[in-house]
């Protein structure tokens, strides 16, 4: 058992008869009344989001879970392959517990967290950023950068991403895989 003072983006919690894993989380001390814990609260099965809010010192029953590096080889529709890259088995895992799939590259190195109770996947955590290349995007305008103005921009695995104007076809981007933004240029 932990209580809200464990609380941090990652956790896996038990909550209404489901497994939840924590995305968001705010520890809110209001001038008046008790300090409180706001949540964003992902569900492992469904992959529904919900938003709730747990009262200070409020005990939560958290799940022991097990992190393993899976290597990311293919996708058939919705499942998903990836490799153990100790032993070099192999699991299948449905779309719905993958965050981000569109930014998802073939040989990607991710750590699978795996309920330690039962061995049942629980969820996919991306690395921080990956570095993708520009397959299609338009050619920025000379003299059209007195803003910080960004154009659409196709990179290798299907994902639609905002760039600057001086990013061309072929550039590499990172890309931060959590909110799928455009970080810098990559030279190699």
């Amino acid at each position: 058992m932990a209580n809200t003072s464990d609380i941090r983006k990652g956790l896996c919690i038990k909550y209404n008869h489901d497994i939840y894993k924590i995305i968001e989380f705010l520890h809110v001390k209001p001038g008046k009344g008790p300090a409180f814990v706001r949540t964003k609260l992902k569900s492992v099965t469904t992959g529904k989001v919900i938003d709730n809010t747990f009262s200070a010192g409020h005990k939560i029953d958290d799940v022991r879970v097990e992190t393993h590096k899976f290597q990311y080889l293919y996708n058939e529709g919705d499942t998903f392959h990836f490799m153990n890259t100790d032993d070099y088995t192999q699991i299948q895992l449905e779309k719905s517990t993958l965050d981000r799939t569109d930014l998802l590259k073939e040989g990607e190195v991710v750590t699978l967290v795996i309920n330690s109770e039962d061995n049942m996947p629980l969820s996919v955590d991306m690395p921080a950023s990956v570095v993708l290349e520009v397959t299609a995007t338009e050619p920025g305008v000379k003299g059209n950068t007195a803003t910080n103005a960004t154009k659409p921009a196709t990179v290798e695995t299907g994902a639609k991403i905002k760039v600057p104007l001086f990013i061309n076809e072929g550039d590499k981007i990172r890309v931060d895989t959590d909110k799928g933004q455009y970080q810098e240029r990559v030279k190699e």
